[in-house]
């Protein structure tokens, strides 16, 4: 057996990992090296006459198709890798063939099965390209495969020789129906291919797409990308050009059993729209469920309902398109059922149509008549989540927190969605501070109610309310804090409006967010060094007015696995207004500030941007990127942001080798009074990198890189501090790590252990680790939370 104490350690001590003790990675580690051995003979469950599929490459001679489109059309992969590793065919060959439960059982059901190399596999990927290219106009395509054996292992290349492609020279359109040549030809310059392009049979089913959107958008319900057909000439070989012929058939009108009339297509407009605002499937599969149901006009709606509380008329009708009268658009029935998700009150929408007239298709005209069915299931009326987070550093830093939220999706009967949250955290430490507290405590309380129409003071704005779908959001909340050195009171109320622009942005303004922030208590030594520091306006009692203003794109379809992006630029301002009003009533000062009702106002100008690019690798990874800028510039009636205000950083969410506000500022070293970590400042930076893949059953790993650190734009007594816009690079925190997550679709369990890798509180010469000092245990994070970290 394997003595781990007398040969694994001075093994790894030789290396120069003087303090594995300390790191305790050992029992981690022997299990890694065990799997890579295991994967190192990978040839332990192949067959005698068989060979393992070690690789299946595709070499083109120049890259006109992305080479992901083509590795879609390779019918045999290897075995799937993991840092490099083929990690899970390792684990499979941990197990033993003749035991099927147990540690063995377990291995092969987490593992993956060596994949067999199968040469008719492999010709039929030939052929598949081949086919493959053909229809990208890479008629005289060259594939041809090559099958390396060495070890029991098969490596597979296939070569692709594109040669020249086909292009189109000619696009002509015969289109049958007369009545939408005019739509079709109007459209023409937003057609998907056009002469000059590569003869690309995906471009042209993307058309036939784009003609059914088209053409359901001008009231055709009925048309359907089966009446469009192509002609494509390719016998001009030499010249490689394809002439395409664009046929637009028909409506075929069946008349009788085994006669087909072609008719024009008919356009249809909506007779009536019915709302089912409770709907249950089961109320009308099943008759015997069938309740009682009410019937209400409102607005030219017919709602069929069985509870009053679900109705929610005035709401559905804001957010609906589709009016009686009016002709079908596809595009307004989208934006409804956009629209009506937005308001977050309902878990599934369904519209749907039935033909309640049909068209005379004697007419060169026909028009039919449709009634509208909106189908509504709502969410629960009520819910609550309880989430909790946990940091543990430096060996004796322990730190949990929790939070209670309830929602009520409807408390006043007008769709209002109501939440209610109550928080908690607490961070202790082994030795006692000056003020004799060995913890620091903090509690909060807010409500909020988020009500899906504009509330302006003035006018109703209903034109804006049903183009953008506007929501009014007003919240009110406390928090109070007792910490070593001081305890502290936050008030906050915030009236604020939020909107969609286009299909991928949405902006939030705050009209108004008033803080009152009141010091009770705090340490003679703390209060001598804050009367003596830059930082005095920021802890002392003030009072905070911002106005604010954000902006948010993201491109992300939930519904496809690809890469995508999301942006957010948030702006505020603070004390303006109040100044000029003690500007114009000739407030009076206290030691050269305005104060209201006795306590001084704040005044600052705050800007940050957060830029995030998610791209996935393969079907079971992916790399999440961030990137962090923030400054906030105190003036007028301040010299220092607010605290609450101020920017910190290190935690679950950020950088985290480091504990929430234990990151610089700069390169200052140590805390200030308390061990606790409380730092803040006017400036932040922050890039993170997370390489995201599967595990099994329903565990995610993550390997990350944080770096980052955060600055004061004014000297505040705290050395290393201040920011240097040519030297701040020196000054970055670097941490790395891993981290385990627990997918339960409702829900993301997310274990962090943060590294530190640089350390700019250290010394110059002595902040890389391990490179100018070896590791410690208060190198070491963990962080425990609820949900991704970004």
């Amino acid at each position: 057996m394997l003595n781990i104490e007398s040969e694994i350690y001075p093994s790894l001590k030789t290396l120069g990992y003087k303090n594995i003790r300390n790191i305790r990675f050992v029992p981690l580690f022997v299990v890694m090296l065990l799997i890579l051995f295991a994967g190192c003979r990978a040839t332990k469950h192949v067959p005698e006459d068989s060979y393992l599929l070690a690789k299946s490459k595709i070499k083109t001679s120049r890259k006109q198709i992305p080479k992901e489109e083509l590795k879609g059309y390779i019918r045999q992969q290897p075995n799937r890798k993991l840092l490099g590793t083929r990690f899970y065919l390792g684990l499979y060959n941990l197990s033993r063939p003749d035991k099927e439960t147990g540690l063995s059982g377990w291995f092969r059901k987490i593992g993956e099965e060596p994949v067999i190399y199968d040469p008719f596999l492999k010709n039929k990927t030939t052929q598949q390209l081949s086919v493959f290219l053909s229809n990208k106009g890479y008629f005289d395509a060259e594939v041809t495969d090559s099958v390396i054996y060495k070890r029991r292992k098969a490596k597979v290349h296939y070569y692709i020789k594109y040669n020249k492609p086909h292009r189109i020279a000619k696009i002509t359109y015969a289109i049958a129906d007369t009545t939408i040549a005019p739509v079709i030809y109007a459209d023409t310059s937003n057609r998907v291919f056009n002469v000059g392009d590569v003869f690309d049979v995906d471009a042209l089913q993307q058309e036939r797409d784009r003609l059914e959107i088209l053409l359901k958008e001008k009231g055709y319900y009925n048309f359907s990308k089966r009446f469009v057909n192509y002609l494509a000439d390719t016998t001009q070989h030499e010249s490689r050009t394809v002439e395409v012929t664009l046929q637009v058939n028909k409506y075929p009108l069946q008349v009788a059993k085994d006669s087909i009339r072609e008719v024009a297509h008919p356009t249809y407009k909506i007779r009536r729209v019915m709302v089912f605002p409770d709907f249950n499937q089961r109320d009308f599969i099943n008759p015997d469920r069938q309740p009682d149901f009410d019937t209400l006009t409102f607005n030219d709606y017919v709602y069929i309902f069985k509870d009053p509380e679900r109705l929610y008329a005035d709401v559905i009708n804001q957010s609906s398109f589709l009016e009686p009268g009016d002709t079908y658009n596809l595009a307004l029935v989208e934006r409804t059922k956009r629209m009506l998700g937005g308001l977050r009150l309902f878990r599934s929408i369904n519209v749907r149509f039935l033909e309640a007239q049909p068209p005379d298709y004697s007419d060169s005209l026909p028009q039919g008549i449709l009634d509208c069915y909106i189908q509504l299931t709502p969410f629960l009326l009520q819910s609550y989540s309880v989430e909790v987070e946990g940091t543990n550093s430096s060996g004796n830093k322990l730190g949990f927190g929790g939070v209670f939220s309830y929602q009520h999706r409807s408390l006043f009967g007008g769709a209002e969605i109501t939440d209610f949250r109550l928080s908690s955290s607490m961070e202790s430490l082994d030795e006692k501070t000056i003020s004799g507290k060995n913890r620091t405590l903090e509690f909060g309380a807010d409500i909020g109610m988020r009500i899906p129409k504009f509330l302006l003071p003035i006018f109703r704005a209903e034109k804006f309310s049903k183009r953008y779908s506007p929501k009014t959001q007003i919240n009110i909340g406390y928090s109070y804090q007792d910490r070593p050195d001081f305890t502290r009171t936050i008030a906050t109320t915030t009236y604020g409006y939020q909107w969609e622009g286009t299909r991928y942005t949405r902006h939030f303004f705050d009209l108004l967010e008033v803080n009152a922030v009141k010091l009770p208590y705090a340490t003679d030594e703390f209060r001598a060094y804050i009367d003596t520091s830059f930082l005095r306006s920021s802890y002392e009692n003030h009072l905070v007015s911002v106005t604010s203003y954000s902006y948010v794109f993201t491109n992300q379809d939930i519904r496809k696995r690809r890469n995508f992006s999301f942006f957010r630029l948030n702006t505020e301002v603070s004390g303006n207004l109040l100044s000029g009003l003690a500007e114009v009533a000739d407030f009076s000062t206290v030691n050269g500030r305005y104060e209201v009702f006795g306590v001084p106002f704040s005044q600052y100008l705050k800007i940050d941007a957060d830029l995030r690019y998610y791209q996935y690798l393969t079907e079971h990874s992916n790399i999440a990127y961030r990137l962090f800028v923030g400054a906030g510039f105190p003036f007028g009636n301040s010299t220092a942001l607010p605290f609450e205000k101020q920017y910190f950083s290190g935690g679950a969410n950020s950088i985290r080798a480091w504990s929430v506000r234990d990151v610089g500022p700069g390169s200052y070293q140590g805390q200030s009074i308390t061990s606790i970590p409380n730092q803040t400042a006017d400036i932040k930076f922050e890039a993170n990198i997370e390489y995201r893949f599967d595990l099994f059953w329903v565990l995610e790993g993550a390997l990350f890189l944080d770096m980052g650190n955060i600055w004061t734009m004014n000297p505040d007594g705290r050395e290393g501090a201040l920011f240097q816009r040519d030297d701040f690079y020196n000054e970055l925190a670097v941490g790395t790590g891993f981290g385990a997550r627990f997918n339960f679709s409702y829900l993301i369990f997310r274990l962090d252990m943060g590294l530190k890798l640089r350390d700019p509180g250290l010394l110059p010469n002595h902040r890389w680790i391990p490179l100018e000092r070896s590791f410690h245990s208060e190198d070491i994070t963990f962080n425990i939370a609820i949900g991704y970290p970004f």
